[in-house]
Formats: C-alpha cells, sequence, structure tokens
C-alpha cells in the first residue's frame, strides 16, 4: 500500500504487537512511542466517543513527551503521529483491558457460544502541519463455544490480560472457536487497515 522511500516518517503511539504487525504489513517503517496516560480517569458512556477520546490523550501525551525533548523540530519531511484505542463491547457493556485473572476468565466464559462487539478508533496527527484525522470501526466477532481447559490455558499464559475486554482474535488457541466476523479481522485486532491508510493520506 504505501510507496517505498514515501517522504514522510511514521511514529506508532502503541505498544501493542498486534498494531506494529499491521502497520508493517501495510508497508511502512516507523519508530515507537508510547503514551503513559491513565485510561481509566477518562470515561464517555459510548464506545465510539471512549476509544476517539483516549487515542487523543495518547496522541497528546506522546506530543508533550516530543516538545520537552525537542524533537518537534522543522523537518524537510512531514511526520506522522498514529494513536489507536480498542474496546470490547459485550451485552451493551464497554470492556477494556481485564484488571484481573477473574475478571479475563469471566469476559472469555462470556463470549463462549455468544458474540461481542469490538469498537477501534485511529488518529492520525501531521506533526509539521498539525492536521489531526480521526474516525473510528466496529466489527462483530461471534464464538463457537470456549472449552474450559482453552480458558484456563489463555489465562495461564496472561497475554490477553493485555488485550481490550481480554479478546484476543489472532491467539492460536482463541482462532479456531472463532465462528464469524463481521467486519474486517484487522478492527479485532486494534488498527483497521483501511481506515488508517485513508486517514493517513488526508493528514498528508
Amino acid at each position: 500500500m504505501a510507496i517505498p522511500n514515501t517522504p514522510f516518517k511514521v511514529i506508532l503511539g502503541s505498544s501493542s504487537m498486534a498494531r506494529r504487525e499491521i502497520l508493517s504489513e501495510m508497508g511502512y517503517e516507523f519508530t515507537i512511542m508510547t503514551a503513559d496516560i491513565d485510561e481509566k480517569s477518562i470515561r464517555k458512556e459510548k464506545p465510539e466517543e471512549l476509544v476517539m477520546v483516549l487515542a487523543e490523550a495518547k496522541a497528546d501525551a506522546i506530543l508533550s513527551r516530543l516538545q520537552t525533548t525537542g524533537h518537534l523540530e522543522e523537518d524537510a519531511y512531514s511526520t506522522l503521529l498514529i494513536t489507536a484505542d480498542t474496546v470490547v463491547v459485550y451485552e451493551g457493556i464497554i470492556r477494556e483491558k481485564p484488571s484481573s485473572k477473574e475478571e479475563a476468565r469471566q469476559f472469555i466464559k462470556g463470549y463462549s457460544g455468544g458474540h461481542a462487539s469490538v469498537v477501534g478508533s485511529v488518529l492520525v496527527i501531521n506533526l509539521r502541519t498539525g492536521t489531526r484525522k480521526g474516525g473510528w470501526e466496529r466489527a462483530e466477532v461471534y464464538f463457537h463455544d470456549i472449552p474450559a481447559e482453552v480458558i484456563d490455558s489463555l489465562i495461564e499464559e496472561g497475554i490477553i490480560l493485555n488485550v481490550a475486554g481480554g479478546l484476543m482474535l489472532e491467539h492460536p488457541l482463541t482462532l479456531p472457536l472463532v465462528d464469524t466476523v463481521i467486519g474486517t479481522a484487522d478492527c479485532v485486532m486494534g488498527l483497521p487497515k483501511a481506515l488508517t491508510e485513508k486517514l493517513i493520506q488526508e493528514a498528508l
């Protein structure tokens, strides 16, 4: 998708492995900066609004860090900062990262034979012009029954404690138990490709 040697730099404002992989698949080279914000202190009732304000808050935290370290000096190239946020909506309730193994277990048990929505945002800021372009996307994931031993293995491994709603579509234990995805897998994984590409072009 990306033209090699495009005259702009990309900073991915996320520690998510899935987002790194997706952005690499899109053909971009990038550096990584993470935002240290208290996500729980930011609340919105609508999931679409929540993921947008969280992506904005992450971007603002990274911007202030870039300013204090003097990394925002005039550059011949544009630099794009990309931040994102994802939540899971289950029976009308917004779910973020599980706060404990018990909560993760409860989350995954709920998905067994059921379904959940995933709402993900992307924000692209052109650091040279200040242009901000953002948007969100939604996907639905339907599951087969999830055996207790799979839930135990996922909890034991611990990686799902770091993902929204404890839902990790691409995990080798989870993937065979997914019945249908309505929407895109990359939206569920945290960075919708088509939306990200569109926002990058708009920000440039």
